[in-house]
């Protein structure tokens, strides 16, 4: 009697492996979850790259991702073309991530240093490896597919899940283990070796069988190319570390160092004026620095000052000025860097720059960020001085905001003056005035003057001091652009504008609005209008 109705054999694997089906699943699905923990990596190198390098991080994340996104679906599209070829098509495919993603932290440093453009190369960057992880998944799910066909659903499900969890893998060691241990250029040389390892060596056994000799030659020729380029640009990438900091902050670079929070370049040599550089921005120019801090400081000064609190000013050149009036009880620096506070304490230029002010008994330095030290209730200042990063950098933004000037005001004394940099004047002046809107939204008045080209002339301490300042040598030097065009806002916590700014001296005018023109649009015009403020929501320092 012929079995109309035989019992089906159990599923055989499409191709011969050299383990079971259910091993061969599980190391399928180990290579999704490598993979996809190094695409990760790859994006979020280049958006913390592209963020150094270029300083608006919101901007350049919202490139890359959306680029790398779009991207993907390309590749997926494209990946249908390679299912015949499943496994010889997934080896090269990793092969060439691991190339371009591996390096790519490397190229676009070069493109900056050498050229002074990397945007160009972001963009590129961004749509090939979006290319190239798109595609990953099509294979791969041809791949498991052909070890066994049973349950469907099933391995979809498998597979985004080792996909997600080896994503998650990515983001997590990107910044704790990754960027802190080894660094943006190793930490992606080695992320591309990983890459390239477990890509071709899930192929080249695994899937041996399935293909030809010649094959399976020039896809080891390639992983072992791309592993030797990977491994020689590891122990070339200090040399190249140092050309490219040569290239982009001159000859003379005495310290850099990766900390915590930000790159720290102290240049120029060991008997002259340093410079300061914070993530490749010149922070501290040992030529006329003093041109800023002067000005930054001592208009705050006229009035009560027994009690002074610096935020920022890490470099204790804003401490110096303050400490050069003897009546000043107790001053706090709130940095948020402490390898800063270290190189202003203990190197010779830059301690000999701001005058020992570390050595001061009367200073204290706390080491935190400014919004959070703020938010615990402290003791009330005469003085608030505001030495931070630009406003147009977007980390910076919360400390510019309308919720720190209100924590801002809860410390200072009933006379109290707050005094803040309100960022460039002549090149930004919608960011200067959106400054300005946003300390009045918080209750306070304010008057805004900038520190004038020239010889700073000198100016005597108020009346309760016993000391005069001679704000600035007596040699004439030309100030930078950078110093040239700062702006200040001196506040009262009230809606009238504190006292102590004289159009009799130069250096602290009034600004006008032919200072501040910029097109069009005088200040003047740009104040009527009403800027609105700038919230920790709705941050607006974009010009």
């Amino acid at each position: 009697m012929i079995d109309r109705h035989p019992t089906p054999s159990p599923p055989q694997s499409a191709v011969p492996l050299p383990v079971r089906p259910d091993a061969g699943r599980f190391l399928v699905l180990a290579a999704v979850f490598v993979c996809a923990a190094c695409g990760l990596v790859y994006e979020l190198e280049l958006v913390a790259l592209a963020s150094y390098l270029t300083g608006d991080s919101v901007t350049q994340a919202s490139v890359v991702l959306s680029v790398m996104v779009f991207a993907m679906g390309l590749g997926s599209l494209l990946a249908k073309r390679l299912r015949c070829y499943a496994a010889v098509g997934f080896g090269l495919l990793e092969a060439a991530l691991a190339l371009i993603g591996g390096c790519s932290a490397m190229v676009l440093f070069a493109c900056f240093a050498w050229i002074g453009e990397s945007r160009y190369a972001l963009v590129g960057f961004s749509l090939a490896i979006g290319v190239l992880i798109g595609a990953e998944i099509p294979l791969l799910m041809s791949l498991i597919q052909r070890i066994s066909r049973r349950d469907a659903e099933g391995t979809v499900a498998d597979l985004f899940a080792a996909d997600y969890v080896g994503a998650l893998v990515g983001g997590l060691a990107f910044p704790f283990l990754l960027l802190p241990w080894l660094g943006q250029l190793t930490g992606g040389l080695l992320t591309g070796a990983v890459n390239a390892a477990a890509g071709g060596g899930l192929v080249l056994w695994l899937f041996r069988r399935d293909l030809t000799a010649r094959a399976r030659g020039w896809l080891l020729v390639a992983n072992l190319t791309v592993l030797a380029v990977l491994a020689t640009a590891a122990v070339l990438v200090d040399d190249f570390e140092r050309a490219a900091r040569r290239a982009v902050y001159g000859d003379q670079v005495r310290v850099a160092v990766h900390t915590d929070v930000q790159e720290v370049v102290l240049t120029g040599d060991r008997n002259g004026p340093p410079d300061l550089f914070l993530n490749g921005r010149l922070r501290v120019s040992g030529r006329d620095e003093h041109r800023y801090h002067e000005a930054l400081v001592h208009p705050a000064m006229r009035g009560p000052h027994a009690r002074v609190l610096v935020l920022g000013g890490g470099d204790g050149l804003a401490a110096r000025e303050v400490l050069r009036y003897a009546d000043v009880d107790r001053v706090t620096v709130v940095e948020l860097d402490p390898v800063v506070v270290q190189l202003a304490r203990t190197d010779p230029a830059l301690s000999s720059l701001n005058g020992h002010a570390y050595r001061d008994p009367r200073l204290r330095v706390v080491t935190a960020d400014a919004f959070s030290w703020l938010r615990a209730p402290r003791e009330t200042y005469d003085v608030v001085i505001s030495d931070l990063p630009d406003p147009g950098i977007t980390a910076s933004a919360k400390l510019y905001s309308q919720e720190f000037y209100a924590l801002a005001s809860r410390i200072l004394a009933d006379d109290g003056r707050l005094v803040v940099h309100a960022g460039p004047l002549a090149s930004r002046p919608h960011m200067f005035w959106t400054v300005d809107a946003t300390l009045r939204a918080a209750g306070f008045g304010a008057a805004a003057y900038d520190a004038s080209g020239g010889r700073v002339p000198s100016v005597r301490a108020p009346s309760e001091g016993p000391m005069g300042l001679a704000m600035g040598p007596d040699r004439p030097r030309a100030a930078s652009p950078a110093t040239r065009d700062n702006g200040f806002l001196l506040a009262a916590a009230d809606r009238t504008p504190p006292l102590g700014l004289d159009r009799r001296t130069p250096s602290l005018r009034t600004l006008t609005p032919a200072v501040l023109a910029a097109g069009a649009q005088s200040a003047e015009l740009a104040r009527v209008a009403g800027l609105p403020p700038s919230t920790l929501v709705h941050p607006r320092y974009a010009d």
